[in-house]
């Protein structure tokens, strides 16, 4: 029976949170096609077999597939549903003037950016929606992860101790944590955590860190001494009354931050200073959608999505051939050059990009296994 119980809380919400992110940005791509005057044939959730669907009026095919790993929106004139190749052969002239492959590089272009805007305008209005209703999110001064090698893993910081105390001050949140040990002068940094319902007080010296907290934002400072936490993923709501105005630019604020976050910490990886045992792919996300709905609740599953959807729509603006940001490269140059570029050189891109992303799928499954490995063996 625990099977099934565990089935339901991680395979579900992963079904559900995928699919409403997949369906906000095939949306978007979707939307500006209809008002770019291109026919949308095929709007599918998932891959493969046709599990439901309908044809509306326009003759458009909705549809949900069988394999829920992501969607697509296929035009008039694709022969293929990433819109890398084209069939034209049979097409009337009338049909050409709604078929993708014969829209102009703007169109093109318009259509590829509007479903990564899409995810970044849904996570704006999730963001939005929590300031205006219920308040200003807070991350709470809860230990979710403590950095290998750092100085709360010798100090004896472990995961889910609560921080009461920073050198004799109370917090509350993580922003205060952050802000105490920015002002500490000493040596050393001493904390009153509670840990299983016991007081705990330790003290010990900071460590200069290269690589910052993975929920704060990296100004560019140089290294620095660093105690060496992350935040949890779950989220606590101050009670702060904010206008329609002032969340939606609170929500800006926010998707920005997470966004800087996202580019500081690949541009960290890249440069060694970050490990890239943190990529993780679609098992990683159906493990943290499962925790954050066992323990968490359905706040911290909304944030979830949020920051998910801003990763989806800033990973597919990466210029890589078959994202979304490959196709925008393409049409920026044709527009650049004032003609298409050669079928075969766009071909050869599209072959190099799909063995990338192959790529990159396989990395990331491999530190998800070898995560839960450690996970079940801990």
């Amino acid at each position: 029976m625990d099977w099934l119980v565990n089935t339901l809380y991680y395979v579900v919400p992963f079904v559900v949170l995928l699919g409403i992110l997949v369906f906000v940005h095939e949306f978007g791509h979707y939307l500006m096609a209809k008002f770019s005057g291109v026919h949308v044939e095929a709007f599918s959730i998932g891959f493969g077999k046709q599990l439901w669907g309908f044809t509306d009026k326009s003759g458009t095919r909705w549809k949900i597939s069988a394999i829920p790993l992501g969607g697509y929106c296929q035009f008039l004139g694709d022969a293929d549903a990433s819109s890398s190749t084209s069939d034209t052969a049979e097409l009337t002239e009338e049909q050409k003037k709604k078929a993708f492959p014969y829209q102009s590089p703007l169109k093109k272009l318009l259509i590829s950016v509007a479903g990564p805007a899409a995810n970044y305008l849904f996570a704006i209005l999730i963001f939005a929606s929590i300031f205006f209703f219920l308040g200003k999110v807070e991350y709470p001064a809860v230990v979710g992860n403590v950095i290998p090698g750092g100085a709360a893993e010798k100090g004896g910081v472990l995961a889910k101790d609560k921080i009461l105390k920073v050198n004799g001050k109370e917090v509350s949140n993580f922003e205060e944590i952050r802000r105490e040990i920015d002002l500490n002068n000493e040596d050393k940094i001493s904390l009153e955590i509670e840990r299983a319902g016991k007081i705990i007080n330790l003290s010990f010296p900071l460590m200069v860190m290269d690589m910052p907290e993975n929920m704060a934002v990296n100004n560019g400072e140089k290294p620095r001494p660093m105690l060496g936490i992350q935040s949890v993923s779950g989220v606590e709501i101050k009670q702060v009354d904010m206008g329609l105005v002032d969340s939606f630019a609170e929500a800006v604020r926010e998707t920005w931050n997470i966004t800087d976050i996202t580019l500081r910490g690949i541009g960290q990886m890249f440069t060694g200073k970050r490990s890239s045992d943190e990529v993780g792919g679609v098992i990683r996300i159906a493990e943290m959608s499962g925790d954050i709905t066992k323990e968490q609740g359905w706040l911290s599953f909304v944030m979830f999505m949020a920051l998910l959807s801003i990763n989806l729509g800033l990973i597919n603006l990466f210029p890589i051939p078959l994202l979304d940001g490959g196709h925008i490269v393409i049409y920026v140059l044709e527009m650049v050059f004032g003609k298409e570029l050669n079928e075969k050189f766009k071909d050869g891109l599209f072959k190099f990009g799909f063995a990338v992303l192959i790529s990159l799928m396989i990395f990331a499954t491999w530190n998800d296994i070898v995560r839960l490995i450690h996970r079940w063996f801990a």
